[in-house]
C-alpha cells in the first residue's frame, strides 16, 4: 500500500512539476505535420490542400492565397483538421482558384507560415514549335520539332496521313521532347504529318506538315560527319527528363559519342541512348549539370566534329544552416543565423509571427542574418528565415524568448536635449521612479539623420551621472535619443525619445564653379547648390572675388544665398583672370577656394565656336568623365581641345579630340584631389571660347563597398496631427549624390492590427503628404520609402502617432430631470453611445420658458467624469428646459432633446414618489434605483443623518434616565438548526402552540445590519421586515411610500423546536449566562407572512427594501403594546423581570433534560432588536452529549 501511495505521489509530482515546465521550453512544438503542396487539377474537379499544426493548443490555422488572407465561403471551406477545401474550381477570367496558396498556425506562443503551395489548372496552349514542310533525299534523315506549352508534361505522338506513327523501330524515333527523327528516308515515307499533344486536360493537334522525298544518288560520295541538329541547352527542374539531341550525316554513317566537358563519367545508372545518339537522361539532379560534347565521328578515322550544350538543373532552395531559439532579457540583442543554398540561389527573409519583418534601427538584416537590438517585449515572437526562389520554399523557426524581472527598473524619466555647439548634444535626464538604487548603468541611443539606413549609435555611462555630452554629431541636424537603464537583473523599458537639432557651422567647403565667356568682355560663373551635408546649415550668402594675374587688386561681389550663377561684365579682353568663392552661413564664412584662371577671348566674333556647356562626374576615385555639347547656333566645329591639371601643379598637354566625341574619360588621378578642367572648340576661324570647371575625385573603397547599395531612407519624418482624421506627414530627402528624380512611398498602419487591407500606401513626389480618411484617437505608425532609377531604400525608422479624437457628434444619453425638493431638482444621464470619443465636459442649458422665450439661458458645466447635477433656485409655477451637450478640447456636440420640469405652485414635492422628466417618452425609473449625489447634497445628507442621531441618542438618555419599563418585548432570536424541519406547531410555556411557526431561518446578509440604530427589524424565512416607526427618509432614495391598514391581530410564534432550541428571555435589565449549550431566542412580533407578498416591502436602490411609514402607535399605545407580547409572559400585573427570568431558567432546565435534547457543535445566534435599540450578533459555542 505505501508503494502505491508513493507511486501515485510520484505522477502527481510529475504533472504537477512537468506541465507548467513545458508550456515553457516546449514553444517549438507549434510546427507542422503536414504543408500544402502543388497540386495540378481540372476545371471543375474538387481540391483539398492538406495543413496539420502541432504545438500547445488552441491552434488555429488560417489561409492565405497570394499572400491575402482567405475567408471561408460556400466556395472555400476550412476543414476541421485545418486543410482548406475547394469543392468545384474555378478557372474563368474574372476568377480562377489558380495561385500560390499557404496555411498560417498560430497559438499563444505566436504564428507560422508554411511552405508555398501552386494549384495550377491544367491546360494546353498554342503550339510553339510546329512542323513545317521539308525535302529530303532518300536515304537521309528526316526531322520534324514540335512543342506546346503546357501546365502538366503533355504526351507528344505523330501522325503519318492522319494515322499514328510508331514511337520507335528501326528507323522511326519520337523523342520524349517531342522531336520525330526519320533515320535512312524512305520514298514511302513521303506524306502529311502533323503531332498531338495530350494531357490530363485536353488534346491538341498541329498543323501538317508535307514530307517530299527525292530519290538518291547512287552510289553516294563519301561525305565528312556533319552534325545537323545539335544538342540545345537546356534548364529543368529536379526530377524531371532531359533529351539531348543529337543528328549527324556523313559517308560512312558517322559514329556519335558522348562525354562532359569536365571529363566527369556521364552517370550511366539515370542515362541512356535513344535512337541514333540522342541522349537521354532521367530523374536529373544536381550532380547532372554541366556541359555535354556529342561528337560524330567517321568509321575508322579521326575525322569528327562536335557540338556542344549546357544541361543546368533548377534546384528548390534547402536551408543549410538553421536559426537557433534564443533567450533574451530586455535591451538585450539577438542574433539570428541562417543559409540556405539551391539553384538559383534563393532570397533570404524573414517573418515575424507570420508576418514581414519590418526592418528598421533596432532590427537589421546583414546578408541572411537577423539582429534585433534593445530587444523589446513586443520582440519576444516566433521568427522564420524564409528561402525561396522559382522552383518553392522552405522555412525554419526559431523563437526569441525576451525575460522580463519583476523588480527590474522603470524608465529613465524627464530626457532632456539641450545644443551646446554644431556637433554636440547635452543629454539630461532624471533616475527611474522605482528601483533606481538597483540601476548600474545607462545605455545612451541615438541615431544620426543622415546615416545610411538609419544606423543607431550606443554609448554606456555608469550610474553616477543622469547627464552626458555627445560631441561627435553633424552641424544642423536632427538627432532622436532614448535611455535604457540596466540593472543586473535585466534593463528597463525604453524612455519616451526626444529630438534635438544641432547648431549650424560654417560650410565644409566651396561649390565648384564652371567659367565660361559669351564675349571678349565678360565671364559667365556658374555653380551647384552645395548638398546639406557639406553646408552644414542654411547659407546665408555667397561671396565671389575676382582679379587678373598681372594685379593683386581683389574685387569682390556678395550674392544671395538662393543664386547660382553670376555673369561677370566690363572685363578686358585677352586678359587671365583669377576667380575664387566662399560661402557663409549665419554662423559665418567659410575658407575661399583655391584661385581659377580663366582668360577672356581676345575679341568678340560670331566666327569662333561658343564656349561648350561642360559637365563633369567621377567615374571612381581615380577616373573622371568630362560629357559637353556645344550651342546648335555656333559654327562649325572641327574639334576640341582639353586640358587638365590638379590644383596647384602644372597644366598637362592639351588632348586634341574628334568633332564627333562628346566625351572623355580622364583617368590617372590621384583620389580626393581637386582638378581644374578646361574645354574649348576649334573651328576654321581659330579657338573658340573655352570653358573652365573644378572638381574633386572621390575616396577609393573597398571592392565590397564597390558594389551598389541601396539609397538611404528618407530621415527626419515627423507627423503632425491636423484634426481627429488627417495628419500630415514631412520628411527629408537623404544625403546622396544621385541628381536624378526620386519618388516617395508613405505605408500608414494602424497600431496591432492584423488586417492586411487596414494597411495603405501613398505616393508622391514631394517631400510632405497630408493621411486623411483616419480613425479619430487611434494610434498610427508611419514610414517613408526612397525610390530612384528602379531601386528603392529601405524604410524609414517607424514614428508614431495618434489621431486627435473627435468631437463628439451625438448629445448625451438618458437626460433625465427629477424634482427632490421644492426648488431643487436633480438632472442625470448617461455618456454618449459612439467609440472612441472622450468627453472632458458637459454643458447643461436650463431656463423657465419665459427666460426661454427671451433668449436667455442659465449655463452649468460639469466635467466629463460626472453624469448629474443639481438645479437650485427653482421658482414654482414655472416649466424648466432642459437640455445637456458633450465637450472636449477639440469641439462640442451636439444638445440633447428639451426636457421640460414643472414646478406647480403651491405644491410641494412631499408625495409618494418622486417627480421625473425624462427625454424619451414612456420611461420608468430604473430598478437599481441608485442616484450619484454631488459632493453638496452629500454633504448635506450626512449632516442630516448625524443630527437625526444625535436627537435618537438624546431621546435614548431621556429614556434611561426616566426609568420608564418596557411594555412589549421585541427582541427575538432565532437560533438555527443542523438542518431544515418542517413548518411545526412549537410549544410555548403556557401550553400555547403557533400553527405557522418555523424554526429555521436564513441569515442575514450583513448589509441589512443598521450600525446606527433606529432599524426595528425582524426576521422570517423570507426576509427582514422593518417595523413602522421609521423617521422620514430623503426622497431621492425612495420610489414609492405607501401607508397601509395594520392588520388587526398578528400571529404569534415563540420559534421552538424539541431537542434543537432553548428558549431564553432578556429583559431589558440584562440576563444571567447562558450555558455553554443553549441557544438564546428573545420573543417578539412575528409575520408569518412572507415580506415579498406583504405591502410593507418595496424595492430600493441602497438597501434592496425599505418599510412603509407608519405612526408609532406601538409606542404610544400601552394596550397594543401587551397584545403584542406572547401569552406566556403573563399579563401586564407588574411581574417583575426577575420572576420572569427564574421562570423560564427552570423552563431550559427541563428541556436540557430531555432525552431529545441535542445541539450542534457551532451554533450562531442573531438577536435583531427594535425600538431603538442597537442589533447584537451574539455566539455560542455547544457542547455536545
Amino acid at each position: 500500500m505505501a508503494k502505491f501511495k508513493m507511486k501515485v505521489y510520484q505522477d502527481w509530482l510529475f504533472f504537477v512539476l512537468f506541465l507548467p515546465l513545458s508550456s515553457v521550453l516546449c514553444f517549438s512544438e507549434l510546427s507542422f505535420i503536414t504543408e500544402p503542396s502543388d497540386v495540378t487539377l481540372l476545371p471543375k474537379d474538387p481540391a483539398v490542400l492538406d495543413c496539420q499544426a502541432h504545438g500547445l493548443p488552441p491552434v488555429t490555422i488560417k489561409w492565405l492565397k497570394n499572400g491575402v488572407r482567405l475567408a471561408e465561403s460556400e466556395h472555400i471551406q476550412f476543414l476541421p483538421n485545418g486543410s482548406l477545401y475547394i469543392p468545384k474550381i474555378k478557372h474563368t477570367k474574372e476568377d480562377s482558384d489558380e495561385g500560390f496558396y499557404q496555411c498560417l498556425s498560430q497559438n499563444k506562443y505566436g504564428a507560422i507560415l508554411s511552405q508555398r503551395s501552386r494549384l495550377t489548372i491544367a491546360s494546353i496552349s498554342e503550339f510553339v514549335l510546329y512542323p513545317v514542310p521539308m525535302l529530303v533525299t532518300e536515304g537521309s534523315v528526316g526531322r520534324f520539332s514540335c512543342a506546346v506549352t503546357s501546365s502538366l508534361p503533355a504526351t507528344i505522338t505523330w501522325e503519318l496521313n492522319q494515322s499514328t506513327l510508331p514511337l520507335r523501330t528501326d528507323r522511326i524515333t519520337v523523342l520524349p521532347n517531342g522531336v520525330l527523327q526519320i533515320h535512312n528516308v524512305q520514298l514511302e515515307d513521303a506524306g502529311q504529318y502533323r503531332c498531338v499533344a495530350t494531357n490530363i486536360g485536353s488534346r491538341l493537334k498541329s498543323k501538317e506538315a508535307t514530307l517530299t522525298v527525292s530519290q538518291g544518288i547512287d552510289p553516294k560520295p563519301p561525305q565528312r560527319p556533319r552534325i545537323i541538329a545539335g544538342p540545345q541547352s537546356v534548364t529543368v527542374s529536379l526530377h524531371q527528363t532531359v533529351v539531348l539531341e543529337c543528328v549527324a550525316t556523313g559517308n560512312p554513317w558517322p559514329i556519335i559519342s558522348w562525354s562532359r566537358a569536365d571529363s566527369k563519367p556521364i552517370d550511366v545508372y539515370n542515362a541512356k541512348v535513344l535512337g541514333n545518339g540522342n541522349l537521354v537522361i532521367t530523374d536529373v539532379n544536381s550532380k547532372h549539370s554541366g556541359v555535354y560534347l556529342c561528337r560524330a565521328t567517321t568509321p575508322g578515322t579521326r575525322n569528327y566534329t562536335t557540338a556542344a550544350a549546357n544541361l543546368t538543373v533548377l534546384v528548390p532552395p534547402s536551408i543549410v544552416e538553421r536559426p537557433e531559439s534564443q533567450t533574451r532579457p530586455r535591451a538585450g540583442t539577438a542574433r539570428f543565423m541562417c543559409q540556405a543554398k539551391g539553384v538559383p540561389p534563393p532570397l533570404i527573409s524573414w517573418l515575424k509571427n507570420g508576418e514581414e519583418v519590418h526592418l528598421n534601427g533596432r532590427i537589421k538584416m546583414y546578408n541572411s542574418k537577423l539582429v534585433i537590438t534593445q530587444i523589446i517585449p513586443e520582440d519576444d515572437a516566433i521568427y522564420q528565415c524564409m528561402a525561396e526562389s522559382e522552383q518553392g520554399s522552405v522555412l525554419s523557426l526559431a523563437r526569441l524568448i525576451v525575460v522580463m524581472s519583476e523588480d527590474r527598473p522603470s524608465a529613465p524619466r524627464n530626457i532632456h536635449a539641450e545644443t551646446i555647439s554644431s556637433s554636440a548634444i547635452l543629454l539630461a535626464w532624471e533616475r527611474p521612479l522605482y528601483n533606481a538604487d538597483k540601476v548600474i548603468a545607462y545605455s545612451i541611443h541615438y541615431m544620426k539623420a543622415e546615416g545610411l539606413n538609419n544606423e543607431e549609435y550606443q554609448i554606456v555611462i555608469g550610474n553616477d551621472t543622469t547627464s552626458y555630452i555627445i560631441d561627435d554629431l553633424e552641424p544642423a541636424r536632427n538627432y532622436s535619443f532614448y535611455i535604457v537603464a540596466y540593472m543586473p537583473m535585466g534593463a528597463s523599458r525604453m524612455s519616451d525619445q526626444v529630438s534635438q537639432h544641432t547648431l549650424e557651422d560654417v560650410p565644409l567647403r566651396t561649390p565648384e564653379l564652371s567659367l565660361t565667356s559669351q564675349s571678349s568682355t565678360d565671364i559667365q560663373v556658374t555653380w551647384q547648390p552645395l548638398p546639406a551635408k557639406v553646408s552644414r546649415g542654411q547659407l546665408s550668402a555667397y561671396r565671389l572675388s575676382y582679379r587678373t594675374a598681372a594685379d593683386s587688386t581683389v574685387t569682390s561681389v556678395e550674392l544671395p544665398q538662393n543664386s547660382t550663377e553670376y555673369l561677370l561684365e566690363g572685363l578686358q579682353p585677352d586678359t587671365i583672370y583669377l576667380l575664387r568663392m566662399a560661402a557663409a552661413t549665419r554662423v559665418g564664412w567659410c575658407e575661399p577656394s583655391a584661385w581659377t584662371s580663366h582668360s577672356t577671348p581676345k575679341t568678340s566674333s560670331n566666327k569662333v565656336p561658343s564656349a561648350p556647356t561642360l559637365q563633369l562626374e567621377p567615374l571612381n576615385c581615380t577616373s573622371i568623365v568630362a560629357r559637353w555639347q556645344t550651342s546648335p547656333q555656333s559654327v562649325a566645329v572641327q574639334g576640341y581641345h582639353l586640358c587638365y591639371h590638379e590644383e596647384g601643379q602644372p597644366e598637362q598637354p592639351i588632348i586634341k579630340l574628334q568633332a564627333q566625341t562628346y566625351t572623355y574619360t580622364i583617368s590617372g588621378l590621384d583620389p580626393r584631389r581637386k582638378y581644374h578642367v578646361k574645354i574649348l572648340a576649334v573651328g576654321q576661324a581659330g579657338d573658340g571660347y573655352q570653358t573652365d570647371q573644378t572638381i574633386n575625385t572621390p575616396g577609393c573603397v573597398s571592392a565590397r563597398d564597390q558594389l551598389e547599395a541601396a539609397p538611404p531612407p528618407p530621415d527626419h519624418v515627423t507627423v503632425l496631427a491636423n484634426n481627429s482624421s488627417a495628419v500630415s506627414l514631412r520628411w527629408s530627402r537623404p544625403a546622396f549624390s544621385s541628381g536624378k528624380a526620386v519618388s516617395y512611398t508613405v505605408r500608414c498602419t494602424p497600431v496591432g492590427t492584423h488586417n492586411a487591407s487596414a494597411i495603405r500606401y501613398l505616393q508622391t513626389t514631394r517631400q510632405s503628404v497630408m493621411v486623411q480618411n483616419l480613425d479619430p484617437n487611434t494610434r498610427y505608425e508611419f514610414v517613408v520609402r526612397l525610390h530612384v532609377d528602379q531601386m528603392s531604400s529601405p524604410w524609414s525608422s517607424v514614428v508614431y502617432h495618434q489621431t486627435l479624437p473627435a468631437a463628439p457628434s451625438q448629445p448625451p444619453a438618458g437626460v433625465r430631470v427629477t424634482l427632490i425638493e421644492d426648488d431643487t431638482a436633480l438632472v442625470s444621464w448617461r455618456e454618449p453611445t459612439e467609440p472612441n470619443v472622450v468627453v472632458t465636459r458637459y454643458t447643461i442649458l436650463y431656463a423657465s420658458q419665459k427666460a426661454w422665450m427671451a433668449g436667455r439661458w442659465q449655463i452649468l458645466q460639469r466635467e466629463g467624469s460626472h453624469t448629474m447635477a443639481l438645479l437650485e433656485k427653482l421658482e414654482a409655477g414655472n416649466v424648466y428646459l432642459v437640455k445637456i451637450s458633450a465637450s472636449n478640447h477639440v469641439g462640442d456636440g451636439p444638445f440633447s432633446n428639451i426636457v421640460e420640469l414643472a414646478l406647480k405652485r403651491g405644491n410641494t414635492h412631499r408625495s409618494k414618489n418622486p417627480r421625473h422628466s425624462d427625454s424619451f417618452p414612456h420611461t420608468t425609473v430604473s430598478s437599481d434605483g441608485i442616484y450619484h449625489i454631488d459632493q453638496r447634497s452629500m454633504t448635506g445628507i450626512i449632516v442630516g443623518v448625524c443630527i437625526a442621531l444625535a436627537c435618537i441618542v438624546i431621546c435614548a438618555l431621556i429614556l434611561i434616565s426616566k426609568g420608564r419599563p418596557r411594555k412589549s418585548f421585541s427582541h427575538k432570536v432565532i437560533a438555527v438548526g443542523a438542518a431544515e424541519g418542517p413548518h411545526a406547531g412549537l410549544p410555548l410555556p403556557n401550553n400555547h402552540h403557533t400553527e405557522n411557526g418555523e424554526a429555521l431561518i436564513p441569515m442575514i446578509s450583513h448589509h441589512f445590519l443598521d450600525a446606527k440604530g433606529g432599524a426595528n427589524m425582524v426576521i422570517n424565512r423570507a426576509s427582514q421586515i422593518t417595523s413602522n416607526n421609521q423617521s422620514k427618509r430623503w426622497l431621492l432614495f425612495k420610489r414609492e411610500i405607501r401607508n397601509p391598514a395594520e392588520s388587526d391581530a398578528e400571529r404569534r410564534a415563540s420559534l421552538y423546536e424539541a431537542g434543537k432550541t432553548v428558549l431564553r428571555y432578556e429583559g431589558h435589565l440584562g440576563s444571567a449566562p447562558l450555558p455553554p449549550s443553549s441557544r438564546e431566542i428573545i420573543y417578539g412580533p412575528y409575520h408569518s407572512e412572507s415580506s415579498h407578498s406583504s405591502e410593507g416591502s418595496q424595492e430600493t436602490g441602497d438597501s434592496g427594501h425599505y418599510s412603509n411609514e407608519e405612526s408609532n402607535e406601538e409606542m404610544s399605545n400601552p394596550s397594543t403594546s401587551q397584545s403584542s407580547r406572547p401569552e406566556s409572559f403573563g399579563p401586564d400585573d407588574g411581574t417583575t423581570v426577575a420572576e420572569l427570568k427564574q421562570s423560564f431558567e427552570v423552563e431550559n432546565e427541563e428541556m436540557l433534560s430531555h432525552p431529545l435534547h441535542h445541539s450542534a457543535p457551532d451554533a450562531i445566534r442573531f438577536c435583531c432588536t427594535s425600538e431603538g435599540s442597537h442589533p447584537a450578533l451574539h455566539t455560542s459555542q455547544a457542547v455536545g452529549s
